[in-house]
């Protein structure tokens, strides 16, 4: 019934072509009024995987425990100093918290006041003993420092250093001096020779150890405000970091490097690899398309018709696909090549076929109801089993692939629809010359012998090749890690690097849920004795162990520094004049130094002074700038002193509410962060990491679980719609056909190239991932349309398949959307580009599947009279 259907559509289009037109016209015009009211496409990739999945809602319950765990956006700044990381830092989270317009939240979690004051009381004792006599050793440079802040200061400090160091040089302490006298040295030598000078009084006064040690890293981090309805949501928020850091001078010349990462950046760069180039790559592709058109059909035409109808074509299968989805995502909008792809097969099954009746003899009408008759059995048939595959996706978890399947279905119709009424109108209405030389290929004939009288051994060769790939198909390698499909060399899969191999700020971490803050420290205790797992932090993390003594040696240290790092009356403000005296006196005691110790020290001293000298008989200007190099860090080195110096005892009950509010949710439940132990970049330490975490709290959540879960969530998609798909489609060629053997003979094929496909992956060492898996549904596409021509001509009585005018179809088919969308392989986004490397080989595979592996299954035909 439906194919006598067709076969009256084919014939009233093309004997009423401008009415035909119009109406498709008229469609064409209500599909652009629609997309330009409704267009809308979210690059949220949040979306692509349903929301009901376990992992998923443990995500979701996390994030509404704590809707601040993640803010998508990390301002990573490096300065050759710890001091100049630091007012970097600040002055941009300044900047970026008065932008409301692109910034929601800012914070900077390297800097918490909380912190600053306690930092101390998480180093060990041996460690706050060392750190608070070394603070109490420098008790009369930090008097003079704290005092006088200024260039003036600095030199007095340093004469009333050198000073009693010349009076007393038998002191062992004395050696500590050294390393400030060269530092020193080399910052006021390199300023005056007119390059940067960098000076760190923190690295002087407080090292640290371990985590205590003067950061030369700060991270900023930002909740932007992202716009979905572009392609890259957060553009406008980090071009604004650059604006902001731009305008403060926070740049290599300022000995600040500054890098941008996070999730928003990464998509948006993403994002923006797929656009680049796109432009090239899709004229080339349509070139290439428009090109094998040309040499299928010998008509420019013909090309144009069918050219025209895909057009018409995807712009109505737009239209429906805002009005079935609501929306595109980065997934479903794949629809446009398997469209154009399987569209253009359809096109040009019925343009050759029309060019072959042409060839006979036929009229021009005629020829087009005659190829209907020919051809619409087979393309009715092979759209339907198109359609029931790519809609098997739809009971899956995969939600970005379920849209797709359903707006390619949705264009399957579409194209079917018009290839049987708008491109027999065009035809009619263009009128192409009839064919000059034969439409089939005679030459072919030597084949189809070889084939017929090697037909055992054929066969035999492509089971081997199939045995193999299945045997390979344990080595078939899926990446889950979806930072391998970005481009390396972007600048924030760069810092994204940086970070990832910096222990202390690593983001593939964990973090679980527990009922409340006691359960949070039993099970961080117990996560925390696993061997893959570097630290279980909670709430309790954030109360030092063995205060009393700590606090006992910092209120010592309090007690005799307060007024040293507080002093009550500060002097007026310098002028250059005084500077210039207090270095000369400065440099008279370092000399003296240099002369009562004749040894490293001695040296560094003399070295010094004679800087000094330099410096005084310097520039105003000059002198300037050295006294900004030192007393800028100065200020930063005193601030973090006189906090340090206010520790006190950290209970549950007093802590900030920026940090309990980061552990313990409104509702009483408490969250346990872990990191793993090992290269963090590795998939393997990240697997190893997940599955112990995971069986110990299976509600765990993070980036590590998202990725390895998508990764199943993803395949799991595609095994079960591939089971589905290949159910649908053999029980509706089973409907059609009605024999088994002639199923398998369609099927057989098409599940033969997928294997070869995937041995090819293994041998050239690619693997699979969630951009260039899409290729299979094209490849299952494609192949059963090939398969189910060459069947229902087989079983119509045609022998000598590959001197056709099918086989000439099908050949340019597959060239036409190999040569298309293999240009993918171009493309500078690592998983586009591997979607078009799988693309061209299962095309290569599926047209010698169709081309020798299905004549030789089928042999001669059995009715070759009918």
């Amino acid at each position: 019934m439906f194919t006598v259907w067709l076969e009256r559509a084919v014939s009233l289009s093309a004997r009423n072509p401008l009415r035909t037109a119009l109406v498709v016209v008229l469609l064409v015009m209500a599909s652009i009024a629609v997309t330009m009211t409704r267009f809308d496409m979210t690059t949220d990739t949040g979306q692509l995987i349903s929301a009901d999945v376990d992992w998923r809602q443990n995500e979701d319950a996390l994030a509404k425990a704590f809707p601040d765990v993640d803010e998508g956006l990390a301002v990573v700044i490096d300065g050759k100093t710890p001091e100049l990381a630091d007012l970097a830092a600040a002055r941009l989270a300044e900047a970026m918290a008065a932008d409301p317009k692109n910034f929601v939240s800012v914070r900077r979690p390297d800097n918490n006041e909380f912190f600053l004051r306690n930092g101390l009381l998480f180093a060990p004792l041996e460690d706050v003993k060392e750190t608070t006599q070394k603070l109490v050793d420098a008790q009369p440079l930090l008097g003079s420092l704290a005092y006088d802040p200024s260039l003036r200061g600095v030199a007095k400090a340093l004469e009333t250093a050198a000073s009693g160091a010349a009076d007393d040089p038998a002191d062992p302490g004395l050696a500590q001096l050294q390393a400030p006298l060269d530092k020193m040295r080399q910052a006021i030598d390199a300023s005056l020779a007119g390059k940067q000078a960098w000076f760190s009084w923190q690295q002087l006064f407080t090292p640290g150890k371990g985590d205590l040690a003067p950061s030369l890293r700060q991270v900023v981090l930002a909740r932007p405000v992202l716009r979905y309805e572009d392609l890259k949501p957060g553009e406008d928020s980090v071009a604004a970091v650059h604006v902001h850091a731009q305008k403060l001078g926070l740049d290599a010349a300022h000995g600040i490097t500054l890098g941008v990462t996070g999730e928003v950046p990464l998509a948006d760069e993403e994002f923006g690899s797929i656009e680049e180039g796109m432009g090239l790559i899709g004229a080339f592709m349509a070139m290439a398309m428009l090109i094998t058109l040309w040499f299928a059909t010998r008509s420019g035409k013909i090309v144009a018709a069918i050219a025209i109808t895909i057009v018409a074509g995807l712009a109505i299968t737009l239209a429906l696909a805002l009005l079935t989805a609501g929306r595109l995502n980065l997934i479903s909008v794949a629809f446009i090549p398997l469209f154009v792809g399987l569209g253009v097969d359809f096109g040009i099954q019925v343009s050759v076929r029309f060019n072959a009746e042409r060839r006979a003899g036929a009229g021009l009408i005629d020829a087009l109801e005659r190829a209907a008759e020919a051809m619409g059995a087979p393309i009715l048939l092979a759209a339907g089993a198109i359609c029931l595959a790519l809609g098997a996706f739809l009971p899956t978890d995969y939600i970005g692939i379920a849209e797709l399947g359903v707006i390619s279905a949705l264009g399957m119709v579409v194209a079917l629809l018009l290839n049987v009424t708008l491109l027999p109108a065009l035809l009619v209405m263009l009128n192409p010359a009839p064919p000059k030389a034969e439409v089939g290929y005679a030459g072919a004939a030597p084949v189809d012998r070889w084939l017929e009288r090697n037909r055992k051994g054929v066969l035999i060769a492509f089971v081997v090749a199939m045995v193999a790939s299945i045997a390979v198909l344990p080595l078939v390698r899926f990446d889950f890690n979806p930072l391998n499909l970005r481009d390396p060399e972007t600048p924030a899969m760069q810092m994204l690097g940086k970070l990832m191999r910096d222990p202390q700020r690593s983001p593939n971490t964990l973090s679980v849920l527990a009922s409340d803050a006691d359960e949070a420290r039993v099970l961080a205790d117990k996560l925390g004795k696993l061997p893959e797992v570097r630290d279980a932090i909670t709430l309790d993390s954030f109360i030092p162990e063995g205060q009393p003594e700590k606090l006992a040696l910092i209120e010592d240290a309090a007690l005799l520094l307060d007024a040293t790092v507080n002093p009550f009356d500060l002097p007026p403000e310098p002028n250059d004049a005084e500077a210039v005296t207090a270095l000369g006196k400065a440099a008279a005691e370092l000399r003296r130094l240099s002369v009562a110790r004749p040894d490293a020290l001695g040296t560094s001293a003399g070295a010094l002074a004679a800087s000094f000298d330099r410096l005084a008989a310097a520039s105003p200007d000059q002198r300037q700038k050295v006294e900004t190099s030192l007393v800028e860090p100065l200020g930063v080195t005193l601030d973090k002193i006189r906090f340090m110096l206010q520790a006190g005892t950290i209970t549950r009950e007093n802590l900030p509410a920026d940090i309990s509010g980061g552990w313990l949710a409104t509702d009483g439940r408490a969250m346990v962060n872990l990191v793993p132990k090992g290269d963090s970049t590795d998939n393997q330490v990240l697997t190893r990491f997940t599955e112990a975490v995971r069986k110990v709290a299976p509600q765990v959540t993070g980036m590590p679980v998202a990725t390895q879960e998508a990764a199943g969530t993803v395949s799991r998609a595609f095994i079960t719609a591939g089971i589905l798909a290949l159910v649908m489609v053999s029980l509706l060629l089973l409907a059609v056909l009605r024999s088994v053997r002639e199923v398998a003979f369609t099927l057989a094929p098409v599940v033969l190239s997928g294997f070869l496909t995937l041995g090819c992956c293994v041998i050239i060492g690619q693997p699979l991932n969630f951009a260039n898996i899409i290729a299979f549904p094209l490849l299952f596409g494609v192949g059963v349309a090939f398969h189910i021509y060459f069947v229902m001509a087989w079983r119509g009585g045609t022998g000598d398949l590959l001197q056709t005018s099918l086989a000439r179809a099908v050949l340019f088919s597959a060239l036409a959307t190999g040569s298309a969308f293999g240009s993918l392989w171009f493309s500078a986004h690592p998983g586009t580009a591997s979607m078009g490397l799988i693309l061209m080989i299962s095309l290569i595979w599926t047209l010698v599947c169709a081309l020798i592996f299905e004549p030789a299954l089928l042999g001669p035909p059995e009715r070759k009279g009918e």
